[in-house]
């Protein structure tokens, strides 16, 4: 086969190895992102992405460095890069089928580890066999640009200098401009446009003779990956992540989130992730939320708010992870001696905030991560709400005793912190959680005895009909008596009888030494092996159908 001219120039093979190196890692981003909203974005998650493409790409080495020896044709290379290109492209159209699919088999399935599981098997299915095919570009080129033995050095190492580059701006370009800009599904789509065109300008290019014409198997190659390309961009470019859902508000993502927004007569909802639950909630009744956001008002009460109210004094709160504002609205419509400010590290939360959650432009929030906040005020609090763990993702630079002391520091005397634990299930039992951990212990577990190394005082409240549960910490002695007697001074009769909930209910919880810090805090794990306590108890009902009529009585229960 007669060689392409522009071979004879290593730039355009050069630029290969560029352009395919940006695209390994642009769609390395790009699995995490479409895989955030349904299995989170922990650690376990991105080891699991990280890992299924180093071995997609060693296996496309050892491939591509053979096929080249066997067979040294560069055209066979741009067909599988064309390939992947069709591929890559194709993620967004059928990707999150794939994995709601994956995860529907997985979920009646297997026992534990549904997380783990799950995310491999969508990794292997979606992004392994592209990425396979981008992995034998480097010895597939490595071949074709070694003329002899006298520059190989050279050559080789021009080649990697070109993929490392590519690397790094695939590295920063999805993270800070596509991916904000213009979301996931185009992200895919733009890389795996690139690609394409790689393989065109290789395939229309004349060969040395300067003949111009194609080849006709490449001609049918060429139109059936543009074709597929064109209609990858119709259909992907207009799905959406929870697919199943009508009417959405809102849907977008930020360099941080999937959001999505949803509503109806009586409230408007805010969730960062399509399988784990409500992350804020608008009641349009100011009604109080039934979820643990009530739960959390118990706080002011501890401080005094009501004893501050008829001495005219400001009760001071911060929340670090304002989220949508649920906690701050909410208290502003029954406080009017509360001064709120909210720290979210997502700014377009709290653009969602502002539009669709009425939380007033004159509520101070920060855009910044709240422990980083924290370490750069020197200001005092008499309220310091933590919320900024959602599902399993749980910062492991807020879970631990460092950052529990600088909250600590932070605190007026007698003030309160109020941490929002979620992922609690009904086998946790009043001692928060004996069945998770491998020594027995949860997540819950561990942060509830991480505060108690810190703080004199915890007690911890359940909130009913939910995985989540409430812990107040404080130094103070009198908390409780406290909030008795601001109990007492409520006139709200829905208010009052909501704090007397809490008072009645409360527990005083009993550390059983499990610490957590900056150096060890295995949040990622321990969270995984909760989340699928909380599997395990919702999709008890399905499984034992699946088990005793198998498919059939599944499907027809649906």
């Amino acid at each position: 086969m007669e060689k392409k001219k522009i071979l004879e120039n290593k730039l355009f093979l050069y630029l290969t190895e560029f352009f395919a190196g940006m695209s390994v890692m642009a769609v390395e981003l790009g699995a995490s992102r479409l895989l955030a909203p349904y299995f989170s974005s922990s650690q376990i998650v991105w080891t699991i992405i990280i890992g299924t493409i180093m071995i997609a790409m060693a296996l496309g080495n050892i491939y591509g460095g053979r096929k080249a020896d066997k067979d040294p044709d560069p055209g066979k290379l741009y067909i599988r890069i064309l390939i992947a290109a069709i591929w890559i492209a194709a993620i967004p159209v059928l990707g999150k089928y794939i994995i709601i699919g994956i995860s529907a088999i997985l979920i009646i399935a297997v026992n534990s580890n549904f997380l783990v599981i799950a995310a491999f098997a969508a990794c292997m299915v979606v992004f392994v066999f592209p990425l396979f095919l981008l992995g034998t570009v480097t010895p597939s080129l490595a071949k074709y640009t070694t003329d002899s033995l006298d520059d190989n050095g050279k050559i080789i190492g021009t080649l990697g200098a070109f993929n490392t580059i590519g690397s790094i701006i695939g590295t920063f370009v999805p993270t800070f401009v596509t991916i904000p800009a213009v979301g996931t599904t185009i992200t895919f789509l733009i890389f795996a446009g690139i690609l394409m065109a790689l393989s065109i300008v290789y395939f229309v290019s004349p060969t040395q003779s300067g003949k111009k014409s194609l080849a006709k198997g490449d001609m049918k190659r060429i139109i059936a990956g543009v074709l597929i390309f064109v209609l990858c961009v119709i259909f992907g470019h207009s799905t959406s992540f929870a697919f199943w859902e009508k009417n959405l508000t809102y849907e977008g993502e930020s360099v941080y989130n999937y959001l999505q927004v949803k509503e109806d007569d009586r409230s408007v909802i805010l969730s960062t992730n399509v399988l784990f639950g409500v992350q804020s909630i608008l009641m349009k009744d100011s009604a109080l939320t039934g979820m643990y956001y009530d739960y959390a008002m118990a706080a002011p009460y501890m401080t005094g708010i009501k004893e501050k109210e008829l001495s005219g004094e400001d009760l001071s709160l911060l929340i670090l992870g304002m989220g949508s504002g649920t906690y701050a609205t909410q208290l502003s419509r029954y406080f009017d001696n509360i001064q709120i400010e909210g720290v979210e590290i997502d700014d377009k939360i709290t653009d969602l905030a502002h539009r669709y959650f009425e939380l007033p432009e004159s509520t101070k929030v920060t855009t910044y991560d709240g422990r980083a906040y924290l370490a750069a005020i020197d200001g005092l609090y008499d309220v310091i709400m933590v919320d900024a763990y959602q599902d399993i993702t749980i910062p492991f630079q807020m879970s631990s005793v460092e950052f529990f002391s600088m909250v600590k520091e932070h605190l007026s005397p007698g003030g309160v912190m109020v941490v929002n634990m979620n992922m609690y299930t009904d086998e946790d039992g009043d001692s928060i959680s004996q069945q998770a951990g491998a020594d027995g212990a949860s997540i819950n577990t561990y942060l509830a005895d991480t505060i108690s190394s810190v703080f004199d005082n915890v007690v911890t409240v359940k909130v009913p009909g939910a995985t989540n549960r409430e812990l107040f910490a404080t130094d103070s002695s009198d908390f409780l008596n406290r909030l008795d007697s601001n109990i007492a001074l409520e006139e709200n009769e829905t208010l009052k009888a909501m704090m007397q909930k809490v008072e009645d209910t409360y527990v005083t919880y009993e550390s059983t030494g499990h610490i957590m810090t900056d150096d060890k805090a295995p949040v990622e794990l321990l969270g995984m092996r909760q989340i699928d306590l909380i599997i395990k108890d919702e999709v008890s009902f399905y499984r034992h159908i699946y088990e005793t009529k198998g498919i059939q009585g599944l499907l027809e229960l649906l």
